[in-house]
């Protein structure tokens, strides 16, 4: 029953959303250039890279970019980086879709459905999604992933994350950089996760952590 009430939730979310997403789409690009503060060198996969501060600001997608939300959790720290995906989709116009999980249960086949969609970038928002991404991610290496609030162990090139001091769980009995702190996870902190990932992403600039 519970899984079923999580598939119709998912469906409901998805339903009458923006453009078909079955017509053919233009290949997304970034919009503007990382301030040299950002980056200094191609980092090599699975390296941190800490860029300076606004550094990513004058980055956003081209018109159209194709985003799936996948969210499990009703904590603040979760609820904070659902709004901080939604804002910066209202600003840059990206056509956003969300797959909300209730079920503890429905984990991995919501990525599935999230990636039947075929976006350009699934977001996660919620540590219990780390583990079930570390399952799918390396089988969809075409398929960019952004993380936020949170890393996989071992990413592939096409999973990216972005982390701070108190924001940096990596799966169940892994150790995290830091000591998880529910408070780190402020409204300006979570709203920087995610223009700095994106901008990352849509840099190529991926299989990486951005430590802000």
């Amino acid at each position: 029953m519970l899984r079923t009430a999580a598939l119709a939730t998912a469906l409901l979310l998805l339903a009458g959303c923006g453009a078909d997403w079955s017509e053919p789409h233009p290949v997304p690009s970034a919009v503007g250039a990382l301030g040299p503060g950002f980056v200094s060198t191609s980092p090599r996969p699975e390296a941190t890279i800490t860029p300076d501060a606004g550094s990513w600001s004058a980055v956003h997608p081209s018109a159209g970019y194709r985003v799936v939300l996948v969210t499990h959790g009703t904590d603040q720290p979760t609820r904070n980086l659902v709004e901080a995906v939604e804002n910066w989709s209202g600003e840059v116009d990206a056509d956003l879709r969300t797959v909300v999980v209730t079920d503890p249960h429905d984990l991995v086949p919501a990525v599935t459905r999230a990636l039947d969609l075929k976006p350009d970038l699934i977001v996660s928002a919620g540590n219990d999604l780390v583990d079930p991404l570390a399952l799918v991610t390396a089988s969809h290496l075409s398929q960019q992933f952004l993380v936020v609030g949170a890393e996989l162990a071992e990413p592939t090139h096409n999973v990216t994350s972005v982390d701070w001091r108190g924001a940096s769980f990596r799966g169940e009995g892994l150790g995290a950089s830091s000591t998880y702190d529910p408070g780190s996870f402020t409204p300006e902190r979570c709203a920087a996760a995610v223009r700095a990932g994106v901008a990352a992403v849509l840099n190529g600039l991926t299989g990486i952590v951005v430590w802000l």
